[in-house]
């Protein structure tokens, strides 16, 4: 499959669906998002603990989904309620240990603010999701998932920080 096809230089580009677009579309501008928080996700995996390092990619593989069902309009939807289901669950998780008091200041440390980066661009994929379900119905899980991937990174980074006693509060 060649990376170069020139089918975009004109400004379009195609769905799954097989329609052309215009890349700057709702669509592409949420999947665009998505693809870039999976970048960011890409490098904070070389900052976090071992053990964060597997939940973040298996986050990218379902972004690839996400990606996948607005691309195909929601006729490949593979993130659903068990996706979301395991986000809650490892945010528990990572808040019961957490025991989070006050507001912080984010990225005390590098692993920390990349995790801050990412969750920034997650809530800005959550939006652009938002418009798109909320004018077109398209991202229902989607949108879900972002909101609660953001949640995680929230609480990964905040994780970090107080288990190398930097959690900075806010007071």
């Amino acid at each position: 499959m060649p990376i170069t096809t020139k089918t975009g230089d004109k400004g379009l580009t195609g769905l799954f669906t097989g329609e052309r677009i215009i890349k700057n579309s709702m669509i592409m501008e949420a999947n665009g998002t998505i693809d870039e928080l999976d970048s960011f996700i890409g490098e904070a995996k070389h900052y976090v603990p071992d053990e964060m390092v597997e939940i973040l990619e298996k986050v990218q593989v379902q972004l690839y989904d996400l990606m996948a069902e607005l691309a195909s309009k929601g006729k490949y939807a593979k993130v659903g309620d068990n996706e979301i289901r395991w986000l809650e669950e490892l945010t528990r998780k990572y808040e019961d240990e957490l025991q989070l008091r006050a507001f912080v200041l984010p990225g005390s440390t590098v692993a920390s603010a990349k995790l801050d980066v990412c969750r920034a661009i997650a809530r800005r994929a959550e939006r652009k999701v938002a418009r798109l379900y909320l004018e077109v119905g398209i991202g229902e899980k989607a949108l879900v998932y972002l909101n609660r991937l953001s949640d995680l990174l929230f609480v990964m980074a905040r994780l970090i920080e107080k288990r190398e006693g930097k959690l900075k509060e806010v007071k």
